[in-house]
């Protein structure tokens, strides 16, 4: 009866929830501990802590586990069956039973068929998991929202050589110097072991001197005049300064100079974002049939953080030439990522534009980084999706009345590649004579179509004598092959051209045009349609090369290929430009048509003459030059409100204190000359007067006049 009646199956649901219950009462205890070990002590502490934590729940749980044992169940069951006539243990007994125990047993067994096990488990204790959940989550919030406690600052650096010693003056034996950087940039609080100083535009800049013996007075003197008092506490002179400006300071202690040469505050500036376009891959796409959504992807970064929202412009272009309808629209996208580099995925839905054939639509992104005051807003680049305009219907039905001699203006890469095949199809009805001299009148066609477009990169058209005839056959009488320098392209200039005859096509390029002998002519494309009509003009001359030889099925895939690079360029004509509206003043009709010109701003031109805007370090480097007094503080309140024109403005200010404080040193002096030398501006260029061209040339302008 033991046997069919396991121990283990029936306490085993009591056990799980009683370990259960443990785990749940004192897992918060856990927590909280952890956080506060996290905060006092470190990462590494915390993960210890947390590892016996996890150990200690698990023996506690199987210690609670274990007291429900074989007596537990027994009892448990005796006293909630009274079916069962106290006779539980039979059913468990490990000893075997005797004939009367044995009856007795048979007699219940069938009673506990009806008894669930898990039923026999204890109840949960709700209210103390309750409670223990809502004061750990209270301690928890606590310790991690309570104000971590300053650093201990390290101790004072000892001085370096640049001190001066005077003997009866205080001289500095340590420092100590804190960099605080705004808040938006997210960069935490440091200390350096220097005293010049090279950190964001706007940190809060603290330091901390010590003087032996004892300072009764000591100050931050900026070089300009400007001056920062220090504080005394605890026995150490303090003060701070926010650095906006680039500037040299010296160290005083009760009105003596300690430091020889200045110290540097040097503020780095908060760049704007950079936008770049991720998807897709060119800035300008074509749309594909049946095309429903449009994926931009863009990526904006910053040296700090860029703002997570960003503003999307949406421009449609609507028409072709001159009737062409623009339509603006924005709308707020929001960026995902780390706050240095964000990217921004956007999803349009085409149907909302109204697009159709020959038409544009452009996205752009303007973002802002998280400066403050006064974000940075930069404005990316913008992405083209293109909807291409159809192709006309060519005429047809119409080859007995169009010309069949095409001029070579007329001639197109499609019908050249037309040309070709027909040529490969009639290979067996034609002889080896006259399927060469065909081959060679389209390769014929296809040099012309090449110098064409070539004149549009600035090539020039081959100039060489005309080949000899070529002769098709014995019988046959010489062939006159297509000449390779054309009549009436534009390149036959020891022959008088032909008068023209009304009604003839002629060639319109002769009389028209003669564009790639002009270097604006190889200048108007830009450099991405170059490249494009560069491969198709590469492809044309393997063309060439193959129908010459008489091998047009080799020439027909390189045909194929120039006429695909042509229509690509075909399609980059359209270049999207930025509208520039002007807003004109309301017309006064009462004025109108009246005759009165009082108030109209107006006149003739007039020449201003060039004022130099850096006359006062152009004063001072002249007078560098020769002993004598100079106006260093106008000079210096100069280099302050021009520091951004100028590359170092601290080493100029360095050579401007270093003159303050040797005035007579030619050397300091030259070392200050040539430093304003880098920052004077150029005088604009003078017309110069034409060479007369000595006696002979005045002698004939006077016989001239």
């Amino acid at each position: 009866m033991s046997q069919a009646f396991n121990f283990a199956d029936w306490v085993r649901p009591a056990r799980q929830r009683a370990a259960t219950d443990f785990v749940l009462v004192w897992s918060p205890l856990l927590i909280v501990v952890c956080a506060l070990v996290w905060r006092l002590g470190g990462i590494g502490l915390a993960a210890g802590i947390l590892l016996a934590g996890i150990i200690a729940l698990g023996v506690g749980a199987r210690h609670v586990a274990a007291r429900f044992d074989r007596g537990w169940l027994v009892q448990r069951l005796n006293a909630r069956e009274a079916r069962l006539e106290d006779s539980a243990a039979l059913l468990f007994a490990k000893r075997d039973h005797t004939s009367l125990e044995r009856l007795q047993a048979e007699r219940i067994a069938a009673r506990i068929d009806a008894v669930d096990p898990a039923s026999l488990a204890n109840g949960w204790s709700r209210r103390t998991i309750v409670a223990a959940w809502v004061l750990g989550a209270i301690a928890l919030a606590a310790t991690l929202l309570w104000p971590a406690p300053d650093p201990a600052p390290p101790p004072l650096t000892r001085a370096g050589p640049n001190g001066i010693a005077a003997p009866g003056y205080p001289s500095l034996t340590g420092y100590r110097l804190r960099i605080v950087p705004p808040a938006y940039t997210r960069l935490p609080a440091r200390y350096v072991q220097s005293l010049d100083v090279r950190a964001p535009q706007g940190s809060l800049i603290e330091w901390t001197f010590a003087f032996s013996p004892q300072a009764k007075s000591a100050a931050l003197r900026l070089v300009g005049g400007q001056s920062v008092p220090l504080t005394l506490g605890g026995g150490e002179w303090a003060g701070s300064l926010r650095l906006d400006v680039p500037s040299l300071y010296h160290l005083d202690a009760e009105g003596k100079q300690l430091t020889r040469t200045p110290h540097r505050l040097e503020p780095i500036t908060d760049e704007p974002p950079q936008v770049q376009v991720i998807e897709p891959a060119s800035g300008l796409v074509m749309i594909r049939p049946g095309q429903r959504r449009w994926r931009v992807v863009f990526e904006a970064s910053d040296d700090y953080a860029v703002d997570q929202l960003a503003r999307l412009t949406l421009t449609t272009a609507i028409g072709e030439g001159e009737n062409v309808s623009f339509t603006e629209r924005s709308r707020t996208v929001t960026g995902t990522g780390d706050p240095r580099r964000r990217r921004f995925v956007i999803d349009l839905d085409l149907g909302a534009f109204g697009l159709q054939p020959g038409s544009d639509l452009v996205a752009q992104l303007t973002v802002a980084d998280t400066r403050s005051p006064g974000p940075q807003v930069v404005r990316g680049p913008g992405v083209i999706l293109r909807w291409p305009a159809p192709v006309p219907a060519s005429a047809e039905g119409l080859e007995m009345m169009a010309k069949q001699t095409m001029p070579a203006y007329f001639r197109s890469q499609r019908q050249v590649i037309i040309d070709t095949e027909a040529l490969i199809k009639q290979r067996g009805k034609l002889s080896a004579d006259d399927f060469l001299v065909r081959s060679d009148t389209i390769g014929v066609d296809q040099r012309l179509l090449r110098l064409r477009y070539g004149q549009f990169v600035g090539m020039e058209a081959e100039e060489g004598p005309r080949r000899p005839p070529m002769p098709t056959s014995d019988k046959d009488e010489a062939v006159e092959p297509e000449p390779e320098h054309h009549d009436g392209d534009g390149h036959d200039h020891g022959d008088a051209p032909e008068a023209p005859v009304f009604g003839g096509l002629g060639n319109i390029t002769t009389e028209y045009g003669h564009t790639h002998d002009e270097s604006e002519a190889a200048t108007l494309l830009d450099p991405g349609t170059r490249a494009l009509l560069k491969s198709a003009l590469d492809a044309m001359w393997e063309a060439e090369l193959n129908l010459r030889s008489g091998q047009p099925e080799k020439a027909l895939p390189f045909e194929l290929k120039a006429l695909d690079f042509i229509k690509k360029v075909q399609q980059a004509s359209r270049i999207y430009l930025p509208r520039i509206g002007s807003a004109q003043p309301p017309i006064d009709m009462a004025r109108r048509l009246s005759g009165k010109r009082e108030g109209l701003v107006g006149g003739p031109a007039r020449l201003t003459p060039f004022v130099i805007d850096d006359a006062i370090p152009a004063t001072a480097w002249r007078a560098l030059a020769q002993p004598g007094t100079i106006d260093l503080e106008g000079l210096d309140r100069w280099v302050r409100d021009n520091s951004a024109r100028i590359r170092t403005p601290l080493t100029v200010l360095a050579a401007i204190d270093a003159v303050r404080s040797q005035p007579t040193s030619a050397a300091v002096r030259e070392r200050l000359r040539a430093q304003l030398w880098t920052v004077l501006t150029r005088p604009p260029a003078q017309v110069r007067r034409r060479n007369d061209g000595g006696a002979v040339g005045r002698r004939y302008t006077q016989g001239l006049r």
